[in-house]
C-alpha cells in the first residue's frame, strides 16, 4: 500500500499558545497545533496530523521569528525534549500557563469560576529539579547534521559516532538517547556524577543497555539532591556482576565523597519500572533528609517527594492557606503520598488522615510524622473508595477538609461520587493536569462550587503548570 504524502502549509503566520506547549495557527478556519514555535513566528509547515477541523504539525523550515524570541541557553534543546519553552522569556511562560489554566476550567468545566489569582512563578528558573533519571543507551541519538557528516564513514568509524550513551530518550524514538554533557535542571554535581560514570564505563569497556536486544550491563541512573546537603546516587545496572558493581560504586565514593547514599539496584526486566525493585544499599546511609519548612523527611530511593523542593514549599502555602485551618478541623488527606502535604498542614488541624494506595509510601509517610513528632497524623493504606467507609468515618470521624492531589490521570469517577458523598464542607484539589482537574471539578459542581484557583509553576521552562482549586460546599 502507498503511502500518503504529508501535506505542507507555507508561510503560517502563529498567532498563540494552546495545552501542552503547543503554539497555534489557524489556516482557512482550521486550527493547527504546532511543536517548537512562538507566536509572532511566520513559517513552512508539515502537517502530521490532518482532520477536519484541525491538524498537528512541526515547523519545516523559519521565515520569519518572534521578536519574543530568546536564546536557549541548553546545548541540547530542541532534541532531548525536556525544556521545550527555553526560548520563551520566563514572564511569557507564565503568562500562557495562565491563560491555559483559565481555558482548560472554562472550556472542560463549564463551571461558574471565580476569578483566577495571578499564577506564582518560581524563584529558580534553572537548576531546581532535586531528582533526575538518567537512561544508558547503546545507541545514540544523531542528529541530521551528525548523520550528513557520516557519509562516506566506514562501518567502524560510523560505529564509533553512533554510541553509546547517557541522557535523555528523544520523543517518540524509543531506543535512542540524547548524549548528555550538561543539564541546567539539577546542580552541576548531578553533571560530573553522570560524566564520571559515563567515562570509567567507556575505559573499563562496560556495556551500555540495549533496549531492542536486552543486553548491556549499564541501564539507568538516579540522582537525589536535597538543600540539607545529602545526596542520594542510585545505579541501576542490567545483571548482577560483583566485581564491576564494587569497581565502579568505590571509584565513585573516591570521585564524590559528598555521596550520602550510594545504592544499585539489579533490573533484570524489559522494562524501567522501579516499583517492584529493590535497591540495594552499597554504602552510607538508607535515605535522605530534606526540609520543608521547619518539617523534615526522611527519602528513600523509592520514595515520591516534590520534584522542585522551593516551589513545592511555596505550593503547599497555597494549599494550608486554601483550607482555612483554624485548629479545629479533621482533615482528610487523599493520595497523600508520603504524608508531606497533610503533615505540612498538620499544626493548623485537630486531626490529619493521610489515605494512600501505595504500602510502601504510607510507611514512609508514618515514619515522617514520627520524626517531626505529630501524634495527630494517622496514615493508611488502600483505595479510598475502600477505606472511607462509615464505620472508618465513626471510628475518625468526617472530614472538615479533604485535601485531595491525585496523579495527571485525575480522580476515578467513583473517588469523586465519595466526596459527593462525603459532603465535606472545603476542598482543596491540587492538579498538575488542569484538563484533567477540570473534569473532576464538572463534576463535583453537583454540590460544590470553586471559589479560589491559583495556577504554581513548578517546572519553568516546560509546559507543565500545577494548579490549586478551593471549592466549597453549596
Amino acid at each position: 500500500m502507498r503511502k500518503q504524502k504529508l501535506k505542507e502549509l507555507h508561510g503560517v503566520e502563529v498567532t498563540g499558545y494552546a495545552a501542552e506547549g503547543k503554539a497555534l495557527a489557524k489556516v482557512d478556519g482550521k486550527v493547527i497545533f504546532i511543536e517548537g514555535a512562538v507566536p509572532g513566528d511566520r513559517a513552512d509547515l508539515l502537517l502530521l496530523k490532518n482532520k477536519k477541523d484541525w491538524a498537528e504539525a512541526r515547523v519545516l523550515r523559519f521565515l520569519e521569528l518572534s521578536r519574543d524570541r530568546v536564546d536557549p541557553f541548553c546545548e541540547h534543546f530542541g532534541i532531548c525534549g525536556g525544556c521545550k519553552w527555553q526560548m520563551l522569556p520566563y514572564e511569557l511562560q507564565l503568562k500562557y500557563k495562565e491563560e491555559e489554566v483559565r481555558q482548560q476550567l472554562g472550556r472542560i468545566g463549564k463551571i461558574n469560576l471565580p476569578k483566577i489569582d495571578p499564577i506564582l512563578g518560581a524563584g529558580d528558573i534553572r537548576e531546581y529539579r532535586n531528582k533526575l533519571e538518567f537512561t544508558f543507551s547503546s545507541k545514540r541519538y544523531l542528529t541530521h547534521d551528525e548523520l550528513r557528516s557520516m557519509d562516506g564513514m566506514g562501518a567502524e568509524e560510523k560505529a564509533e559516532c553512533i554510541g553509546p550513551a547517557v541522557g535523555f530518550h528523544v520523543p517518540r524514538i524509543f531506543d535512542k538517547v540524547v548524549d548528555v554533557r550538561t543539564c541546567h535542571l539539577m546542580e552541576d554535581r548531578a553533571n560530573g556524577i553522570r560524566n564520571f560514570i559515563r567515562e570509567f564505563a567507556l575505559q573499563k569497556g562496560h556495556t551500555f543497555h540495549d533496549i531492542r536486544s536486552h543486553e548491556g550491563w549499564l541501564r539507568n541512573l538516579l540522582l537525589r539532591s536535597c538543600t540539607t546537603g545529602e545526596l542520594m546516587v542510585n545505579l541501576c545496572i542490567g545483571y548482577r556482576d560483583e566485581g564491576k558493581t564494587r569497581e565502579m560504586l568505590d571509584a565513585l565514593k573516591v570521585a564524590f565523597p559528598e555521596i550520602t547514599s550510594l545504592y544499585f539496584t539489579v533490573n533484570t526486566k524489559w522494562n524501567d519500572s522501579m516499583h517492584d525493585l529493590q535497591p540495594e544499599l552499597y554504602s552510607g546511609k538508607a535515605y535522605v533528609t530534606e526540609k520543608l519548612g521547619d518539617l523534615k523527611f526522611r527519602i528513600g530511593p523509592k520514595s515520591f517527594f516534590q520534584t522542585n523542593t522551593h516551589q513545592g514549599y511555596a505550593l503547599y502555602q497555597v494549599v494550608k492557606d486554601y483550607a482555612e485551618l483554624t485548629g479545629k478541623e479533621i482533615v482528610y488527606d487523599l493520595y497523600c503520598g508520603t504524608g508531606s502535604i497533610g503533615l505540612f498542614v498538620s499544626q493548623s488541624a485537630a486531626k490529619v488522615i493521610g489515605v494512600e494506595t501505595i504500602r510502601e509510601a504510607v510507611e514512609d509517610a508514618k515514619e515522617n510524622a514520627d520524626i517531626n513528632a505529630i501524634g495527630h497524623a494517622s496514615f493508611f493504606s488502600g483505595d479510598v473508595i475502600d477505606v472511607c467507609t462509615d464505620a472508618f468515618f465513626l471510628d475518625h470521624g468526617r472530614p472538615d477538609v479533604i485535601i485531595t492531589d491525585p496523579p495527571r490521570a485525575g480522580m476515578h469517577e467513583k473517588l469523586v461520587r465519595k466526596i459527593l458523598d462525603m459532603e465535606s464542607p472545603l476542598v482543596v484539589y491540587v492538579s498538575c493536569n488542569p484538563a484533567t482537574q477540570a473534569r473532576d471539578l464538572a463534576l463535583l459542581d453537583e454540590k460544590y462550587a470553586v471559589t479560589r484557583v491559583q495556577p504554581v509553576d513548578m517546572f519553568p521552562h516546560t509546559h507543565h503548570i500545577e494548579n490549586v482549586v478551593q471549592l466549597k460546599l453549596k
